[in-house]
Parts: C-alpha cells; sequence; structure tokens
C-alpha cells in the first residue's frame, strides 16, 4: 500500500518536471501576429485625475451677496412646497377628484391608469389657471428679475390674482370662510382684503372638496341605476353566482362613449370654474 502512494508521488513530480518548462517557454514566446504585452504598471504614466470639489462658507462681503442668499432659499423652499400649492391652490383638486369618481362609478380598476388622471388633471389646470399665471408673471416674476421689485413686493403682487381665483370660486357659497373665520377667532370680513390668506386657502380647499363630491355624487347617479337594472334581471333569470358588475360594465361604458363622456365632462369642469 505504502509502495503504491510512493510510486504514484514520484509520478506526478516527473511529469510536472516535464510540463513546467513547456509552459514557461510559451509564456515568454508570444504566438507570432500577436502584441506582446505585459502586466507591470507603468511608472511614468500619469494617475487618473479626480475633481475636487470645495465648498466654502464665508461672511457675505456686500448687501447684494445677501439679498442673494435670501433669494436662493426662498426658491429652494418655493421648489419644496410647490406641489402642494399646485394641489391646494388650483383648480387640479376639483378636476383629479371628479376624474377618480369617474373611474369608480365606470368600474374600471386599471384603465386610465392613476398617472394618466393626475396628467389629464395636471394639463387641464394649466389651461384653466392660464390667465392667472399670466397675470403672476406679469406682474410680479418679470419686475422681480428685472430687479424693479423687491422679494417681499413680488411675493405680494403674485399673491393677489391666486387669491382672486380662490374667492372667486366661492363668492356663491362664503360658508367655509365664515367657518375658518370663526374658529380664527377674527372679525367678520367686509371684502377680500379682510380675509387673511391662512384663512382663505383651508377655506378654499373646504368648498373644492364639496363641489368635487357633489359633481361626483351626480356622476354616480345613472351609473348606479344600470348596475341596479342589471342586477335585477340577474336575480330575476337566477343568475345569483354571476357578479353583476362584470355584466354591467360593458353597458356603463357603451352609455359614456355614445354621450361622449370625456367631451362633456371636461367642459362642464371648465363652466364650473368660469
Amino acid at each position: 500500500m505504502n509502495g503504491s502512494r510512493t510510486f504514484r508521488l514520484v509520478f506526478i513530480f516527473l511529469l510536472f518536471a516535464l510540463i513546467m518548462p513547456t509552459v514557461l517557454a510559451s509564456q515568454e514566446a508570444f504566438p507570432q501576429g500577436t502584441t506582446p504585452g505585459t502586466t507591470r504598471m507603468n511608472p511614468d504614466r500619469d494617475a487618473g485625475r479626480i475633481p475636487f470639489i470645495d465648498l466654502q462658507i464665508r461672511d457675505p462681503e456686500s448687501s447684494n451677496e445677501v439679498a442673494f442668499s435670501v433669494q436662493l432659499l426662498l426658491l429652494l423652499t418655493l421648489l419644496s412646497l410647490a406641489p402642494s400649492i399646485l394641489i391646494l391652490t388650483t383648480s387640479f383638486l376639483r378636476i383629479s377628484i371628479v376624474l377618480d369618481f369617474v373611474k369608480r362609478a365606470l368600474s374600471l380598476q386599471q384603465v386610465p391608469p392613476t398617472q394618466v388622471l393626475n396628467g389629464i388633471a395636471l394639463f387641464l389646470t394649466l389651461f384653466i389657471m392660464w390667465p392667472t399665471f399670466s397675470l403672476v408673471y406679469d406682474n410680479a416674476y418679470r419686475p422681480l428679475a428685472n430687479g424693479e421689485l423687491t422679494v417681499s413686493q413680488a411675493y405680494t403682487e403674485a399673491e393677489g390674482p391666486i387669491r382672486m381665483f380662490m374667492y372667486r370660486q366661492m363668492s356663491r357659497d362664503t360658508s367655509a370662510i365664515a367657518t375658518f373665520m370663526t374658529i380664527a377667532k377674527l372679525d367678520k370680513p367686509r371684502t377680500l382684503a379682510d380675509v387673511p390668506t391662512r384663512v382663505l386657502v383651508p377655506a378654499y380647499i373646504l368648498h373644492e372638496l364639496t363641489v368635487a363630491f357633489k359633481i361626483g355624487i351626480l356622476l354616480y347617479i345613472p351609473f348606479i341605476v344600470i348596475d341596479m337594472v342589471v342586477a335585477s334581471i340577474l336575480m330575476s333569470m337566477g343568475m345569483i353566482m354571476l357578479p353583476p358588475v362584470q355584466i354591467s360594465m360593458p353597458f356603463k361604458l357603451i352609455l359614456f362613449v355614445l354621450v361622449d363622456g370625456w367631451g362633456l365632462l371636461t367642459q362642464q369642469l371648465f363652466n364650473s370654474f368660469m
């Protein structure tokens, strides 16, 4: 047993001694037509350059630098609050809720996607709010960019058109304004100037939620009637296990398309803000 193991070791050693010179020779001599290479680093080669980023904080040297720092801070704050401002102080809130009501009334789960509905609401908001945005640009942003107004003056000029838009939507029903004025323990306002913005914005949100739910109820009524008719027919035929929504959804879609539902809905939403 020991002799067999010794013989194997000797055979492996001899085989290794015969193969290694051939391997070393093949590594030293490259095949014909190839480019010789090496794994050694070239000491004369410049190392890759990485840019150095330096951030310094120092005291302002002039009033212009102070004003620029304040403007930059206000701009970053405005950008962080821009989605909330867009949703809560424009027509986006009402349009997005109504579109979601339509989707639920039609018994649709995935079509159209929520991203598509939000995109439709966004562009309808831009279309409806374009005159207001134009006033803000002409009266606030452009004079501020030209150095004709200060930041506080530009804010006042930009706030005016948006406040007027929100107040026009609540001109027929000022109960929301009265509610928040009472909560804030403020005197009864005589004009729009007497209503602070911190009261006008939540009042507008409450008003928009109420109007959007009223529109949603009116949209639900014809589709509920279709659901009830289909459910009654299925019950009379003894098809208790068949979901009525599965049968009524094609009829609701046909009705919505025949009456040009998207066109009528868009037109009525636009008219509700005028």
